[in-house]
């Protein structure tokens, strides 16, 4: 995990996971230095990865007030109950239906929490944080979020897109990126993450926009894509694009069986070694 600021109130743990067939998915979490800080999702839940270790690298942990969670996803819940646990102040904010769907597994205590709809706004001392629904998503309890201090835009899963490489999943800025590859990157996430976008009304689709080109905000953070400063607007032409676009076709079973057929089995050289000499 790699951690740097994007701006001096905004730090970023940066991560991401090898995804076949599409390349290095970012993987981000966002740390908010408001008067009341926030942190913005948790990160993966793997076993090598600890977020605790990664936060405290930015600030500690006990200091934080709010964990804003976008939606349950696991990719963005990982470190949420080792969190709760080393921030005793801190509530949870997100929707009603994100604490229902951890409830499933393990419930966030109710008085942790903090539920919020897109157009209702958190004050957390020295701005404010307003909930929005953005143009893509892959959960139905995403809440995306403006902060009116800073001018970002933190998205969600929304303007995401896979790299080829670990080192440009989890750049400084995606202005490392070329463009045409970002917009391939890009298109090739809306179809994958929002597979409906294929039966949407492009006229309706483009409505969505309007929340973040009236805001017109500086700075795109999105949970799977590097920081994207000064490119809101061409890359909303890009999700404009994306209506209609077929879904992208993962791998099936057929595949991951020639996959596998490529892998050495384990032992074959030992076996070998072991029979010469005899």
């Amino acid at each position: 995990m790699r951690i740097h600021k994007v701006r001096p109130d905004i730090g970023v743990l940066s991560d991401s996971l090898q995804v076949p067939g599409i390349g290095y998915l970012p993987v981000n979490a966002f740390v908010l230095l408001a008067a009341q800080p926030v942190v913005v999702d948790t990160g993966l839940g793997l076993p090598d990865r600890d977020f605790l270790e990664a936060l405290g690298s930015v600030m500690d942990p006990a200091d934080v007030r709010w964990i804003w969670l976008t939606h349950d996803d696991r990719d963005h819940t990982g470190g949420i109950f080792d969190l709760l646990a080393a921030a005793p102040e801190a509530r949870v904010v997100c929707t009603f239906g994100t604490a229902g769907r951890m409830a499933s597994e393990r419930p966030i205590p109710v008085d942790r929490l903090y539920l919020l709809n897109p157009g209702q706004s958190l004050d957390v001392g020295d701005r404010t944080l307003t909930g929005f629904r953005p143009p893509l998503y892959d959960n139905p309890t995403t809440v995306a979020f403006f902060d009116d201090r800073s001018g970002a835009c933190f998205s969600a899963d929304c303007f995401g897109g896979p790299m080829p490489t670990v080192d440009l999943a989890e750049a400084d800025d995606v202005g490392e990126v070329d463009d045409d590859d970002l917009h391939a990157a890009q298109l090739l996430w809306a179809t994958v993450d929002s597979p409906w976008v294929e039966n949407v009304d492009p006229g309706k689709f483009l409505a969505t926009f309007r929340p973040i080109r009236d805001r017109d905000p500086g700075l795109i953070l999105s949970a799977h894509l590097p920081p994207a400063t000064g490119l809101t607007a061409p890359m909303l032409d890009t999700l404009g694009a994306a209506a209609g676009a077929s879904p992208w076709v993962p791998p099936d079973q057929a595949a991951l069986e020639l996959l596998l057929s490529g892998f050495e089995p384990e032992g074959d050289d030992e076996d070998d070694e072991d029979g010469g000499a005899q």
